[in-house]
């Protein structure tokens, strides 16, 4: 299936490669290199990134996603200072930090991405997104997140219910509902983000009911980008969604409540992640 017009974009090859060549000289991993993100180029330009912690080797197999599986190296215990060196030296406001999942651990990761966030929050004036896993549903982990105090928790539930054994059969949709309720359960001022592709085989209809799921556990923020296969070995595009959907389903997002949307073909979970946040706290 050949990509529309509105798909293509722009690579600024000096950009990407100044901002590669900091990162590796830094030791430091981002989603943006790992899982191939369209907007890298863009985001680098602007000096974001998203960084990502744990390594670059991911302990599921969700058929989607183009970073590495396999047996993950052990945790990098100076990470966290070396992400908050690298957020100063580029001079970021708003910083991001996923990870890959490591259902290795017995916490998930969830104290070394406690650490990453104490580290940035000794900086005044910044402000931290974390886009966790599900620590395989461990209310012990998600509190220990929550109790560091992102401004924001981003987990993505990423598709509708039906399309998780073919998309995510690692995953659980009611378990991943659950980490952003009790999120907000023991934090009712920390800002809950969630997101989703299209383009799977999804109806308009379960991505509805996908974002009504999401007001239910009062998700304040939502994305909804097109799927993009990484490669022959990842899940077909069923469908490249038009502009004129992506707007609808904006629109809807914000009658049903939610205080920011973003909905567009090259938007991701951390696009623009900074506007997002003015927005929520206006």
């Amino acid at each position: 299936m050949q990509k529309p017009e509105w798909l293509k974009v722009r690579l600024l090859n000096e950009d990407l490669n100044r901002m590669e060549a900091f990162l590796k000289s830094m030791s430091l991993n981002t989603v943006c290199q790992s899982a191939n993100c369209p907007n890298m180029g863009e985001c680098f330009a602007r000096k974001t990134a998203t960084f990502m912690i744990m390594g670059n080797i991911c302990t599921r197999n969700c058929r989607f996603c183009a970073v590495e599986k396999g047996h993950p190296q052990p945790l990098d215990e100076d990470e966290p200072r070396r992400i908050a060196e690298a957020a100063q030296k580029l001079g970021l406001k708003h910083v991001v930090v996923t990870c890959v999942t490591r259902d290795d651990l017995p916490d998930g990761g969830a104290s070394h991405f406690a650490k990453t966030i104490y580290e940035l929050k000794k900086f005044p004036g910044v402000t931290v997104e974390v886009l966790v896993s599900d620590f395989m549903g461990k209310e012990e982990s998600i509190a220990q997140v929550v109790e560091a105090k992102p401004d924001i928790i981003n987990h993505n539930v990423e598709t509708v219910p039906r399309l998780y054994p073919m998309v995510r059969p690692k995953a659980d949709y009611l378990r991943s509902l659950n980490l952003l309720k009790k999120s907000k359960e023991l934090n009712p001022y920390i800002i809950t983000k969630s997101g989703i592709m299209v383009g799977l085989g999804e109806t308009e209809e379960e991505v509805i009911q996908v974002m009504k799921d999401l007001r239910s556990v009062d998700c304040d923020m939502m994305t909804i980008g097109q799927y993009l296969r990484p490669s022959a070995k990842h899940i077909e595009v069923a469908e490249y969604v038009t502009p004129q959907q992506f707007k609808r389903y904006e629109e809807i997002g914000y009658e049903l409540g939610f205080k920011y949307v973003a909905s567009g073909p090259l938007v991701r979970s951390s696009y623009h992640a900074d506007e997002g946040l003015k927005v929520t706290k206006s």
